[in-house]
């Protein structure tokens, strides 16, 4: 017998970068939002020994080995549980690789999920993973895998581990567009770092000496502050910017019980796209991603003449997405998108009762 079960994407809603920690990961806040869009795990388990990773697709870009987080995934599990046999996972690839959507990683939690299934239908074990247990399995394999065992809107802070259910936000229309470029999220901490250590020297430079340049808001394609006269020579620090997220989210956050509506009674996902705008909530992979693929800051621009009352990119990229009032409005602008050339499609968020209905839905 085979389990079948889909592994939805998730996106960012806002990304802000600590600094660095001692043991090489970066302090982060985020929202994290899943999405409709997904890809499909088939895991089953036979007498013998050992895992199998197939890809239905052949796409040469998804490891077959110990690489895949799949592959790790299972090996922990029946570890965990003490369970013997051969376990074959087939990935089902729809979702793009290096993409921004945590595709990796909800494989990774689709096949745990999958698998203690086939193990306890198949009797081959008749214990479960406890709720800590996949937590800590999940986190192992990766900062961003435990998300993916909550669902809907999930607060991330830690190096992305460190997950908290929030009120759950509607399902909200959108647009994904997923551009051919890949970007590594290794390169792009990196980008990160020398950007942060080039605004440091420059704030340190004597009186009188130029200082260096360093990306601004207008340079990555948005609208520049205006000036004050009064702006301070230093920055705040990263703790501080973390601070002042948390802050902003718990702002946004507030006022949204489970009712369908916000306090002034208007919609909830219109307020959210108000909101988004209003307190500045965005992504700091935009400020060293988007000069290095110039395209991807265009795309975010035609999401936004298209119609989108919030645009942003995805994790450390290359996937965008824009949040629309409608459906019929997020359809119209992936029409229009795909005649300008972008691979587009228009799509909603999940709540976390819509994610875990759908996970067997296949």
């Amino acid at each position: 017998m085979t389990v079948l079960v889909r592994s939805f994407a998730k996106i960012n809603l806002g990304l802000y970068i600590g600094a660095a920690r001692a043991d090489g990961y970066h302090d982060l806040r985020t929202v994290y939002q899943t999405i409709a869009l997904h890809d499909v795990i088939r895991v089953s388990v036979v007498r013998g020994g050992g895992i199998e990773i197939l890809c239905k697709n052949k796409d040469p870009r998804v490891p077959l080995d110990s690489s895949n987080t799949c592959y790790r995934m299972a090996e922990l599990v029946m570890d965990e549980l003490g369970a013997k046999g051969r376990v074959s996972i087939e990935i089902e690839k729809r979702l793009p690789v290096q993409g921004g959507l945590g595709a990796a990683s909800s494989n990774a939690v689709a096949t745990m999920v999958a698998l203690e299934f086939e193990l306890k239908k198949t009797r081959v074990v008749k214990k479960k993973l406890s709720g800590p247990a996949r937590l800590r399995i999940a986190a192992e394999v990766g900062s961003d895998l435990p998300l993916f065992l909550v669902g809907g809107t999930t607060l991330g802070v830690g190096r992305g581990e460190e997950v908290y259910p929030l009120p759950d936000l509607p399902a909200i229309p959108m647009v994904i567009v997923t551009p051919e470029v890949g970007v590594s999220t290794a390169q792009a901490f990196a980008d990160w770092d020398a950007l942060v250590q080039r605004e440091r020297a420059a704030e340190l430079r004597p009186a009188g000496q130029p200082r260096a340049a360093v990306p601004t808001r207008a340079s990555t394609g948005e609208d520049a502050r205006p000036s004050t006269g009064s702006e301070q020579l230093t920055r705040a620090g990263a703790s501080d910017r973390l601070f002042e997220v948390g802050r902003a989210l718990s702002a946004w956050l507030s006022g949204y019980p489970n009712t369908g509506a916000s306090a002034k009674g208007g919609s909830r996902a219109g307020s959210l796209l108000s909101d988004l705008v209003r307190t500045g909530i965005e992504n700091d992979f935009e400020k060293v991603v988007f000069p290095q693929y110039p395209e991807l800051r265009d795309i975010k621009g035609a999401l936004e003449r298209a119609g989108s009352r919030y645009a942003s990119l995805s994790g450390s990229g290359s996937t965008l997405y824009g949040l629309f009032r409608s459906s019929a409005d997020a359809a119209w602008a992936a029409n229009r998108l795909r005649k300008q050339g972008v691979r587009a499609e228009a799509t909603s968020t999940l709540t976390r009762q819509q994610y875990w209905k759908r996970i067997f839905d296949c």
